[in-house]
């Protein structure tokens, strides 16, 4: 097998439009519940539960055109994974926190919880499409369908969730389809799981199927690094340097990594990632 084809990307799959964010569907729920405090990212402290001064009253963000020279770069990398959208029209079937007070408190504890359960489903999806992880599927396809039932359940059974239990379920299995798709990297593959790489110099490191789950990676310089098949859920690439890096065939990355690093036009990405438009 060759080189290209041992660190092949996922095979075509659906576009998973019903993971990706559509806040012309959501009642602002990423700019009601989550708290933060006035930092690099944020402008100001908001606590939990409470709309941020920037959202209008059509739950739309008043500048979010321009929300990093307005000091909100944390809200610039951040993904509901569509759950906004599903909380808000399918848990709630369109009733809004404003004009229906009486479920704010429900809804707002929920987000969360859909959001995690879609992180997983994008997490999944991905999986089944591994060619190294063809015989996983049947697995796969189950917890993808367990993790869909649980995203339909109402209100209360959704807020009752154990989902940290349920994500370590799914983790588990995706841990497995990982080593699957990265054993033909061999003898260079290495482990850096958790790692901490804060700041570390990597540029033009041969990373191919390394693991590089949950491993903190805030500005380091991968400058040229060769990441084709590692494994990055969770990792942390905050300020990371991934200008001329050629991500192509990584496993479980996903867009709010690369908003939240720096690039350029020749980083190399998997095919259903897109540049960030601040490279």
């Amino acid at each position: 097998m060759s080189e290209e084809r041992e660190h092949a990307g996922p095979v075509p799959v659906r576009e998973r439009q019903d993971l990706r964010a559509d806040c012309a569907d959501c009642f602002g729920l990423c700019c009601v519940v989550p708290a933060f405090a006035a930092s690099a990212d944020f402008a100001i402290d908001k606590g939990a539960g409470h709309a941020c001064p920037n959202l209008g009253q059509d739950f739309r963000c008043g500048i979010h055109t321009r929300l990093r020279e307005s000091g909100f770069r944390g809200c610039t990398v951040y993904d509901c994974f569509g759950a906004g959208q599903k909380v808000s029209q399918v848990t709630f079937g369109g009733r809004d926190w404003r004009r229906a007070p009486g479920t704010a408190k429900r809804m707002f504890e929920v987000f969360p919880i859909m959001r995690d359960l879609h992180e997983l489903l994008w997490y999944l999806t991905e999986a089944l499409a591994l060619p190294a992880a063809r015989s996983l599927r049947d697995e796969l396809g189950a917890a993808l369908e367990e993790t869909e039932r649980l995203t339909r359940d109402e209100p209360e059974a959704l807020a009752a969730l154990d989902v940290e239990a349920h994500r370590r379920k799914v983790n588990a299995l995706l841990l497995r389809a990982s080593e699957l798709a990265r054993a033909g990297a061999g003898r260079r593959r290495k482990d850096h799981r958790g790692a901490v790489l804060i700041g570390a110099r990597l540029k033009g490191a041969d990373l191919r199927g390394a693991s590089l789950r949950g491993a903190q990676l805030i500005g380091a310089d991968l400058r040229g690094a060769d990441l084709r098949g590692a494994d990055l859920i969770g990792a942390d690439l905050r300020g990371a340097d991934l200008r001329g890096a050629d991500l192509t065939g990584t496993i479980f990355l996903i867009q709010s990594q690369l908003d939240a690093a720096k690039g350029d036009a020749s980083t190399g990405l998997p095919a259903s990632l897109v540049h960030p438009a601040h490279w």
